[in-house]
């Protein structure tokens, strides 16, 4: 499977309760099951107005019906092609 970050646009996401939050992520995890293993959810951050998420997928497909069937919008889909960290420095 192939990493991809998505950026998605969701207006007050950064104002979201927890409550809403923990809704949001078991709605996800449903559509994730629905679509089998070959998307997964790695993480993701809230930032204003909405989330970067990391995913992993065999394919940008996958990441797209998740969004269509979720509701969640993919404003922006990235292939991750590499890493780098403060540790980078001394390897």
């Amino acid at each position: 499977m192939k990493d991809y970050l998505i950026e998605r646009h969701i207006p007050g996401a950064d104002a979201l309760t927890p409550d809403q939050l923990r809704d949001a992520a078991a709605h996800s995890n449903a559509v994730l099951a629905q679509l089998g293993p070959g998307i997964k959810w790695v993480d993701s951050v809230i930032v204003k107005d909405g989330t970067v998420c990391h995913y992993q997928a065999e394919n940008e497909d996958l990441i797209r019906e998740h969004a269509r069937i979720s509701g969640f919008p993919a404003n922006k889909i990235t292939e991750i092609k590499g890493g780098l960290s403060p540790a980078s420095a001394s390897a």
